[in-house]
């Protein structure tokens, strides 16, 4: 019964610290967007840049983004209820698909603007040395953000988390284009500009695409990928008195895989040795992935 303890012990303080770092990610998030967005504000009305203009409203769009994003892992992190068995994990996909909506939307307004732009009259820009010095501020606060969340999706492999990443990993290129773009046009090269915010956009829509495949896949309840079936198998085999596995499931809700075996025991060993046996195994589970949720079944068979 100790073996009980101890895995329970493992998944309880690694749920503890996941959602720890995942309410400091979600936080961190939407305060540095905010910034970004006064300092941007100010600067807009000093230049009269468009591509400054852009990449204030793609910092506006990512707070609303990073507001879904903390609303959904409030969610996701609340323990399972009579109307939830399986808690709410699933708040992180769903969150995903919306993020992955903005990014997209966000895409296709940047390609339409450019191009429209392109074809337009030539727009002057003033204060360039203002502008340059908040786009620096930005890539600056936009790094240390970066470096937070990819701890943090280390540990905890949050869906919304990488979602939310994306968008700043998007926002780093924005801002040394629109930086670039700062420069050229005091240089006299005001298609530089044009030229970034396409490639940009481009960009954004090919990598907004993967990961909402990701979360539909996670909402349909999607197998654990084939090498962590096949180590969650032979750590389950690995331990004395299972002499076998089969109807193995998995999925995975938010964060958490759910996993699932039946385990085949010998039929004349004790209801006590039997529970051992399990106890044993769920925690050599717990040691490839601790924060799982393990379920066994167990089915006695013949000698």
């Amino acid at each position: 019964m100790n073996e009980n303890k101890v895995s329970d012990n493992i998944s309880n303080n690694v749920y503890d610290d996941s959602n720890r770092l995942l309410k400091q990610a979600t936080y961190a998030s939407v305060a540095t967007a905010s910034v970004l967005i006064l300092a941007k504000l100010i600067v807009w009305f000093m230049t009269g840049s468009m591509s400054l203009l852009a990449t204030l409203l793609d910092s506006t769009m990512d707070v609303l983004a990073s507001l879904i994003t903390l609303f959904a892992v409030r969610i996701a992190i609340t323990p399972a209820d009579d109307d939830h068995h399986f808690g709410h994990g699933k708040a992180e996909q769903l969150a995903v698909l919306a993020q992955s909506a903005f990014i997209g939307g966000s895409a296709v307004v940047l390609l339409l603007n450019t191009l429209d732009r392109i074809t337009g009259d030539e727009i002057i820009v003033e204060n360039e040395s203002a502008g340059i010095a908040v786009m620096i501020f930005s890539l600056v606060a936009t790094v240390v953000l970066l470096a937070f969340q990819r701890h943090v999706i280390k540990k905890t492999d949050s869906p919304a988390i990488k979602s939310d990443s994306l968008h700043y990993q998007v926002d780093l290129l924005t801002n040394i284009a629109v930086l670039l773009a700062l420069a050229g046009s005091g240089l006299g090269y005001p298609q530089m500009d044009n030229i970034l915010a396409l490639l940009i956009g481009a960009y954004m829509l090919f990598s907004v695409r993967s990961l909402a495949w990701e979360a539909i896949q996670q909402l349909m309840d999607q197998a654990l990928p084939e090498e962590d079936l096949r180590e969650i198998e032979r750590r389950a085999l690995s331990i004395d008195g299972v002499l076998g596995i089969h109807n193995v499931r998995t999925r995975v809700s938010g964060t958490t895989p759910f996993i699932e075996m039946h385990l085949d025991l010998l039929a004349d060993i004790t209801l006590d040795d039997a529970h051992e046996i399990g106890a044993r195994a769920k925690r050599a589970v717990l040691e490839y992935l601790p924060d799982a949720d393990v379920m066994f079944h167990l089915d006695p068979v013949g000698h």
